[in-house]
């Protein structure tokens, strides 16, 4: 057990009336988790706070040299209560995230404690309406006030609840994408596979271009041979083959280890589905797409959970895949997966952690 100690807020921000309205991050609860950490002295003073600004020097190493990682989770309510999807594996991740950016790991216990304390005083911000959910955002920051390339002496680490809605406004309405042949987001050997700020914003500007030319989000392709195929935005990337095979790119050192990811490919093999990770060549997928052996494409994350794709725009051709709809595989996998975290499908993996 470790010492949390909690501030409750004086003054309590109303909740949405029109949850229909949510959209994704834009609303805070009333408290946030902070913990320090200090070299020689390890983690500390971990205590839940009125929700409010932070204050750090100016020489803080995240602002000069971007050592920050981060990690995403939900918290659903539902008829018995309240679950965490697979929460402990978001810490994990994070604390592998943390070995390569060179920070300081935190202990996995003291970070679901934590998060537990926090979400005593604000669970009942997790919304009520259906799709909905309590967004966590968990983050470490360097905060070594000093100007020299150098893995930080301490770090803060907190974590934002915040009610969402759907991460698109589309929700589940297909969209297109587009193949971007210039821009890279991550190579082999860099820190791709880090769930790290630097990574999104790299991602801006080729997702700027995207929306600029007509399309939702950018398919990413490796950053040697700009060929195959690795990310989707900020989600990995699955192709359905004759509406049996399930093909995503294989990790690679570049691609993020997506928990979504992990959990459509298990339920994919349980429900008999052939699924496969592999290189995927962007050649392959315009040429199968064509021939319409591509029958379903998608995106998979935390924030989305499942986002399809009915067109693919690459070096000037545009292929469609479907029919424009979202397809059966994707809609079954969607609603397998979402039952699970709200409680109305049964749970054989044991990734539901109830409040």
């Amino acid at each position: 057990m470790y010492d949390i100690k909690v501030t409750k807020a004086t003054e309590l921000r109303p909740k949405p009336d029109d949850e229909s309205k949510l959209g994704f991050g834009k609303l805070f609860s009333d408290h946030m988790l902070l913990i320090d950490y200090d070299e020689g002295l390890g983690w500390h003073d971990a205590r839940v706070v009125p929700f409010g600004n932070l204050s750090l020097h100016p020489a803080s190493n995240v602002l000069h040299y971007s050592q920050e990682i981060f990690e995403g989770a939900k918290c659903y309510r539902t008829a018995k209560g309240f679950n965490l999807f697979r929460i402990r594996d978001n810490f994990e991740r994070m604390n592998r995230s943390a070995e390569r950016m060179g920070m300081a790991q935190i202990p996995v216990e003291l970070c679901m404690e934590s998060l537990f304390k926090l979400l005593e005083q604000d669970k009942e911000w997790t919304p009520h309406r259906e799709s909905t959910s309590l967004y966590i955002r968990p983050t470490m920051i360097a905060t070594e006030a000093v100007l020299g390339v150098s893995a930080s002496k301490s770090y803060l680490y907190y974590v934002l609840l915040s009610p969402s809605g759907a991460y698109y406004a589309s929700g589940l309405a297909p969209v297109g994408i587009y193949v971007e042949d210039q821009l890279v987001r991550a190579v082999r050997g860099g820190v791709g596979n880090a769930k790290t700020g630097g990574n999104y914003a790299a991602s801006i500007l080729a997702g700027a271009k995207a929306k600029h030319n007509g399309y939702a989000q950018v398919l990413w392709l490796d950053g040697v041979e700009q060929r195959y195929v690795e990310e989707v935005g900020s989600m990995n990337m699955m192709f359905v083959y004759e509406n049996r095979k399930i093909v995503t790119p294989a990790l690679n050192g570049s691609i993020l280890p997506g928990i979504t990811r992990d959990s459509v490919f298990k339920l994919a093999a349980g429900m008999g589905y052939d699924v496969e990770e592999k290189r995927v060549d962007i050649n392959d997928v315009m040429a199968d797409a064509r021939s319409g052996k591509l029958t379903e494409a998608f995106g998979t994350g935390t924030a989305a959970v499942v986002s399809p794709v009915n067109k693919i725009a690459y070096q000037g051709e545009e292929v469609h895949i479907g029919d424009d709809g979202i397809g059966a595989v994707t809609q079954k996998l969607y609603d397998t997966l979402t039952g699970i975290q709200f409680g109305t499908v049964a749970d054989p993996y044991g990734w539901i952690t109830q409040l």
